[in-house]
């Protein structure tokens, strides 16, 4: 089973073959607080971007260890890529950019970003 998404204009899909996740990550770092993003992590290799590599951009801060993807056009960030702590390539989806996704019904994880 797989699900896709996408940033606000249409400009960026992906698709990731894992099931719809029941839980997110709610980080309260800066970038995570003021996007109001969702998070659900997978491997990279799980995670396809189908379109729109054109129409990203990358935006990093503090230790610079995750990339931040957004929509040149639309500003929306419906991925991130980084290292798991085992150091295997990540995405972090924004559950947002996910239609399929019932955001009331997410069980959402608090995660202390902001003192990391």
């Amino acid at each position: 089973m797989s699900f896709d998404g996408s940033c606000h204009c249409g400009a960026v899909k992906f698709s990731v073959d894992a099931e719809l996740p029941g839980k997110a990550i709610s980080c309260n770092c800066s970038i995570c607080r003021q996007k109001g993003l969702l998070l659900s992590f997978f491997p990279a290799a799980r995670f396809t971007l189908i379109s729109g590599e054109d129409a990203l951009t990358t935006y990093e801060f503090n230790a610079h260890k995750i990339q931040h993807r957004f929509c040149k056009v639309c500003g929306a960030q419906p991925f991130a890529a980084g290292k798991s702590p085992d150091g295997a390539d990540m995405r972090a989806v924004n559950l947002r950019c996910v239609p399929a996704v019932n955001l009331d019904g997410l069980e959402l994880q608090p995660f202390d970003g902001a003192n990391k």
